[in-house]
């Protein structure tokens, strides 16, 4: 099984095979406008302009469960993500990651690659982890996704290789992007 097996809807609303970046190196990410790590699409976009010409390609998916932090339409998020981070890497339509309805996509990827607990040798790891622990220790649990902004490297063959927690820095995974391309 691979990423390029499933489908998705693009902000636009055309349902696209995931087969179509077969051969190309991807990094797909939960987004969210309202976020503390909203910020993180200007670095999303960095990478994606540093090796698009290298067969690189960043799928972002906005999903609103967590704290309410996407509450609008698609075309909100589509003209947000342009008029603040200049952002030209593909978008879908808002989706759910965790519960029943989340998208066969990302079941997908948290069975292939597990929840490992944040990075708390970070400041924004350590805060991440402290606040679940406080508030919502629950969530700690399972292998679902913990908050916007977690990020799946893929591999040419659409295999997952590595899964990036929220607090992780997206111009942080660039060397695992290299070595994939």
């Amino acid at each position: 099984m691979s990423v390029h097996e499933f489908t998705a809807k693009t902000i636009r609303g055309e349902e696209i095979k995931l087969d179509k970046y077969a051969g190309k190196v991807l990094l797909i990410v939960n987004t969210a406008s309202k976020c503390g790590f909203t910020p993180q699409y200007s670095d999303l976009q960095k990478l994606y302009e540093t090796y698009k010409d290298k067969d690189f390609v960043i799928l972002g998916f906005p999903c609103n469960q967590f704290g309410e932090q996407e509450p609008g339409t698609n075309e909100d998020v589509h003209t947000f993500c342009q008029l603040n981070y200049g952002v030209t890497f593909p978008l879908f339509e808002k989706i759910d990651v965790n519960g029943p309805e989340r998208h066969p996509l990302f079941a997908y990827l948290t069975e292939s690659k597990p929840f490992e607990g944040f990075d708390v040798s970070t400041a924004s790891g350590k805060m991440l982890n402290a606040f679940f622990q406080e508030k919502m220790p629950d969530r700690l649990e399972g292998n679902g996704i913990k908050w916007n902004f977690t990020k799946f490297l893929i591999d040419r063959e659409g295999h997952v290789v590595k899964r990036y927690e929220s607090p992780v820095d997206p111009l942080d995974v660039g060397p695992a992007i290299e070595k994939l391309l």
